[in-house]
């Protein structure tokens, strides 16, 4: 079975999630789903097209129950004692 290459994280992504404070969030989601945020981010072809696809990633961490534009409900967060829908 033929696996993805895992992408290594790079530095602006890692600035953004400490600036954010959603490391802890992404890290808590699964492998897969890290590796296409990284992969997607780094096939952009300009700066602004990368930055946009970064601040997507931090906005749909934050929220939670997001994953690139799709529900995902697992990863819905609580805030307040109560869970946060999208």
């Amino acid at each position: 079975m033929a696996r993805r290459p895992t992408h290594t994280m790079p530095d602006d992504v890692a600035a953004a999630l400490d600036d954010a404070d959603l490391r802890d969030a992404y890290d808590q989601r699964p492998h897969y789903q890290r590796n296409d945020y990284i992969g997607w981010i780094m096939r952009a072809k300009s700066g602004a097209t990368r930055r946009k696809r970064i601040v997507q990633m931090v906005d749909e961490l934050e929220k939670g129950g997001i994953y690139m534009g799709m529900a995902h409900p697992p990863s819905r967060r609580e805030q307040g004692g109560r869970l946060f829908d999208t």
